[in-house]
């Protein structure tokens, strides 16, 4: 069981801290408990929230000693020093090869144990010139939702935290298994890390045309078909798209079809050559190119490590 724990502190959000344990936590019928969740704090005892009350968190710090994933779910105020005893409990979690994760403010308090130092990292879009500030030897991407380093990941407002915290679960037992959670929490199953924090209000031609594309990924669609089933031009298309989603149609319809077939390698028994038919990549050579591309690995690969899990 992989256990995953949060580290708390006053005046905790309990936003941030919610989607932690809900993702992490919350037993669900039909779905397999592959987490165990538990939070922790510097003083055991009533640690106050930004909802109005307080909540008791029994564990101290040793409660990282054998954590697989450490979370910090925001930290505020976001100026608050991080103590001796949480920089070197956080670190020796890391040292010893936890995962570390933070959702919103909680960048700033990782940000200060050095362990972001000359890493990728993202936080809320309000606070990144004051964490570019104040870390000017973290490289800031500024309007991500969150961004997966390895080891260590990060997001920027609380709602990216639920995405990246889905991310990590299809990360450790693969996309139809987070998808299931999804669907029962009624979430949109996956937002890349690369889109745009903030998404423009006005009705948009897109509206539609992601959910019509999912549906025909074995089709041969490319941008001009996207384009005319919304009847603009491809650069109008392509504007929508860097503008609501932070990419690009083509670049967006593939992650689609690679994250379709990360599925269908992990719930069917069908080759690489027919998954590659089936979501529009034409051959088993296309799919093993880009699917390394996008996850680091070969299908084949992929299907043993899942499965094996």
């Amino acid at each position: 069981m992989h256990r995953v724990v949060a580290v708390v502190r006053p005046v905790q959000s309990m936003l941030e801290l919610g989607f932690a344990g809900e993702v992490f936590g919350l037993a669900r019928p039909g779905v397999p408990q592959r987490y165990e969740f538990a939070i922790c704090t510097e003083s055991p005892g009533e640690v106050a929230t930004s909802s109005g009350y307080s909540i008791t968190v029994r564990q101290d710090l040793s409660a990282l000693a054998d954590a697989d994933t450490v979370i910090v779910p925001g930290w505020t105020p976001v100026e608050e020093p991080v103590s001796a005893a949480v920089r070197e409990a956080i670190v020796a979690a890391h040292d010893r090869g936890a995962r570390l994760a933070t959702i919103c403010s909680g960048a700033f308090a990782l940000a200060r144990t050095g362990l972001l130092d000359g890493r990728r990292a993202t936080t809320h879009r309000s606070r990144v010139e004051q964490f570019q500030r104040e870390f000017p030897q973290v490289q800031v991407l500024r309007d991500v939702l969150y961004v997966d380093d390895g080891d260590i990941a990060t997001s920027a407002g609380a709602g990216a935290g639920m995405d990246l915290c889905l991310h990590l679960v299809r990360r450790d037992h693969g996309a139809a298994h987070a998808a299931l959670i999804a669907r029962n929490m009624v979430l949109p199953p996956h937002r890349e890390g690369g889109q745009a924090q903030h998404a423009p209000a006005p009705p948009d031609p897109l509206d539609g045309l992601l959910d019509w594309a999912a549906a025909r990924l074995a089709e041969p669609l490319g941008v001009d078909a996207l384009a005319a089933q919304v009847g603009v031009s491809p650069r109008t298309l392509a504007r929508r798209f860097a503008e609501r989603l932070g990419t690009s149609p083509g670049a967006w319809l593939l992650a689609r079809r690679v994250a379709e077939a990360r599925t269908l390698l992990e719930e069917t028994d069908l080759t690489v050559e027919v998954i590659a038919r089936r979501v529009g990549l034409s051959s088993a050579v296309n799919l093993r190119r880009r699917f390394r591309a996008h996850v680091g690995t070969t299908p084949g690969g992929y299907r043993r490590t899942i499965r094996g899990g």
